[in-house]
């Protein structure tokens, strides 16, 4: 996956739209939020196998939440000027170092 690709696509986008004006780090975290909660709302009364096992229409709208989620952190980590694939990884460094011995 290349971020800077993607991340200019997603710019395009807002360009052409004259979106930029409300792309403040705050409401690119609140719809990112926004985002997260309705891919929960897939999830929302399944249980544990039910939620493994989802429907291929269910398991595609999933998909479409993902997606939504991951660009909107995107479009936040260029406002926020963070690079996102060093964010992750130090996190993920962080992780395996905390969670070693797990």
């Amino acid at each position: 996956m290349n971020l800077e690709e993607l991340t200019a696509r997603l710019h395009a986008i807002r360009d052409r739209n004259d979106w930029k004006r409300f792309h403040a780090p705050k409401n690119l975290a609140m719809a990112a939020s926004v985002e997260m909660a309705e891919l929960v709302e897939i999830f929302q009364w399944l249980t544990e196998d039910e939620s493994r096992q989802l429907p291929a229409d269910k398991l595609a709208h999933a998909g479409q939440e993902v997606g939504d989620i991951v660009l909107y952190l995107l479009l936040l980590c260029a406002e926020l000027g963070l690079d996102m694939d060093q964010v992750v990884r130090a996190k993920l460094a962080d992780s395996e170092r905390r969670f070693a011995n797990g």
